[in-house]
């Protein structure tokens, strides 16, 4: 594997999810482990697998008001379906914004972890072909996947010149930022101040990662850390012999940390944010050299019948007024200028080379899964 994913400098740079006793995001518990991994690489390697998930949000037609920041409406009402690895508050924000542009519009949401999206489009592959309009995922490397596989549409829209053209690809737009950082238990004394001190003896037994095969962003953190010096997949190596434990999903590693099963866990930031607000005694370090930084693409698939309906999604997610609806449900736009949550002064910002990292997905996961023995 150390002989497809070279070492790269990493770019310094400017990422999931809203989390509280009331609200999941959908990188939702879910049962780690082989059978998890297995239906991931299946959809990675553009095999039908059959597999199913009780952590998907059955598919309906979601609804919501305008506000006074709603852009100009237009005359024309609007079918599509979106799939979606988002949380449930930007999807029904950003849509509620959508429907008030577009009167009369629907949209109809299937909502689910990236796993069981994974698991969904393969068996609309399987089953008489896909049946979203728009993909709105969690990483690049999940929806770069579905690229390779010929899902998405190359150039659907044209990029708008404020959308950052570095993140962009032939079927894939930005839509906002994550970051990827330490939660620990509040009240912890000797915190972490590195991503390499939690394979330190000190935390040994004491550290929750969330499964890559589950998780966008958890793929997103294994490729960036296969590429960095000084970790390269010997870091999984050293996780797991320090006795650190792989859980299901973003959220689980924080409730986990919240409720003692462990002390420290990598997840991102927003979601410990949303945890904090509800209660939860946990706080967030930015470790150096710093957050792991990657973006959320959305992109129109190959089979939309509805491409006048997805383009113009797409054109509204990245508009002023959706990138503040997203901002306000706890991400970081993508548009310059649209303030986000905010980050600690000093705090860094690391990112990965995600095109050398595309169509190493495969690989990246089983390496993982052979470390971790799942």
């Amino acid at each position: 594997m150390r002989a497809v994913i070279r070492i790269r400098k990493q770019h310094i740079e400017r990422h999931h999810t809203a989390h509280s006793t009331r609200h999941r995001s959908t990188e939702q518990h879910r049962p780690a482990g082989r059978a998890t991994l297995s239906i991931l690489l299946a959809a990675l390697g553009l095999v039908a697998a059959a597999c199913g998930s009780n952590t998907a949000t059955n598919a309906s037609a979601t609804t919501g008001s305008a506000t006074a920041e709603s852009p100009a409406r237009t005359g024309a009402a609007l079918s599509l379906t979106l799939y979606t690895s988002v949380t449930q508050n930007t999807v029904d924000s950003v849509v509620a914004g959508f429907k008030a542009a577009h009167p009369g519009s629907n949209v109809t949401v299937f909502r689910a972890t990236t796993g069981a999206l994974n698991a969904r489009l393969a068996a609309d592959q399987r089953t008489g072909g896909v049946r979203a309009d728009v993909v709105w995922g969690t990483d690049p490397l999940s929806m770069q996947s579905y690229a390779a596989q010929q899902l998405l549409r190359s150039h659907p829209i044209a990029l708008p010149p404020n959308v950052p053209a570095k993140y962009a690809t032939d079927a894939l737009y930005p839509t906002r930022l994550l970051y990827l950082v330490i939660v620990a238990r509040k009240g912890l004394t000797a915190l972490p101040t590195t991503w390499s001190d939690l394979a330190s003896p000190a935390y040994r037994g004491k550290v929750a990662i969330p499964d890559p095969a589950a998780a966008g962003s958890a793929l997103a953190a294994l490729g960036y850390f296969a590429q960095a010096p000084g970790y390269g997949m010997d870091f999984y190596r050293r996780l797991k012999a320090n006795g650190a434990v792989q859980v299901a999903t973003i959220p689980e590693v924080v409730t986990d940390v919240a409720q003692g099963r462990y002390a420290l866990g990598i997840s991102l930031d927003s979601q410990v944010r949303s945890a904090q607000s509800a209660g939860s005694p946990v706080q967030i370090v930015w470790p150096k050299p710093g957050a792991i930084t990657l973006y959320s693409p959305i992109a129109v698939t190959s089979a939309s019948k509805n491409a006048d309906a997805a383009g113009a999604f797409l054109r509204y997610v990245l508009s002023t007024d959706a990138q503040r609806r997203i901002a306000a449900t706890g991400w970081q736009p993508v548009l310059p200028g649209i303030p986000g949550p905010p980050i600690p002064a000093g705090a860094g910002q690391v990112t990965a080379n995600w095109p050398n990292l595309f169509g190493h997905q495969h690989d990246l996961l089983g390496e993982y899964q052979s470390i971790f023995g799942l």
